[in-house]
């Protein structure tokens, strides 16, 4: 990613992860720091002894049959930005979706162990969760880089910050693979407006399928 002109900061992500301090304590509330995921990537590479992306691509992208190859953004000396560096076609997305959906399966292929599905969709601490403040969330939680949304649908999502989202709805049967560039770098800017959406798309679903 190139850096501004005159930029003056830090060149790597391991040179960024020095300059972040810490904020509250530990267990109190949920905070979201893409910063943990960077270093959850570079814990996948140590245990493995391979680059994240390889590890993608072996553990999962080659197996779901997806029509695209995917891209990471890297630092100046080429470490994959786990943390929202992920290139790939909206189909694919779409795919990745679909195989949560079926509780880590395509087809006759398990790709994910069912015992990972179910731990997301349990959720995260609800109580930190909401001391953190996120109001057009309430009663969500936060599990293993999902946000759980404890509907009736039990609804989770993968959130990006410009609006990009992955929406699994296992009661609707149901994924939405969104593509988004909305200026604002926060999610309550779309939230109003998709959130509901989301919903309004699975009611319909499950209405329809209720008459026919």
């Amino acid at each position: 990613m190139p850096k501004p002109e005159n930029y003056t900061g830090p060149r790597t992500y391991f040179e960024f992860l020095q300059t972040v301090q810490k904020q509250g304590e530990h267990g109190r509330r949920f905070g979201y720091k893409t910063i943990n995921t960077d270093v959850l990537g570079w814990l996948i590479s140590r245990v493995t002894g391979k680059p994240l992306t390889e590890v993608l691509s072996e553990k999962i992208w080659s197996k779901m049959n997806a029509e695209m190859d995917g891209f990471f953004t890297v630092d100046s000396i080429g470490t994959p930005f786990a943390g929202g560096g992920l290139n790939a076609g909206l189909h694919d997305m779409a795919r990745f979706a679909q195989m949560l959906l079926d509780r880590g399966r395509v087809g006759d292929r398990r790709i994910v162990p069912e015992s990972v599905i179910r731990n997301i969709r349990q959720g995260g601490d609800r109580r930190a969760f909401a001391d953190a403040g996120y109001s057009l969330l309430e009663g969500w939680s936060y599990r293993s880089m999902w946000w759980i949304t404890h509907n009736e649908n039990g609804a989770f999502m993968g959130r990006g910050v410009h609006g990009q989202s992955l929406y699994i709805d296992p009661t609707a049967d149901m994924v939405i693979a969104r593509f988004a560039s909305h200026p604002t770098a926060g999610n309550a800017a779309n939230d109003p407006t998709t959130l509901p959406a989301y919903q309004a798309v699975a009611d319909y679903l499950m209405e329809r399928d209720r008459g026919a």
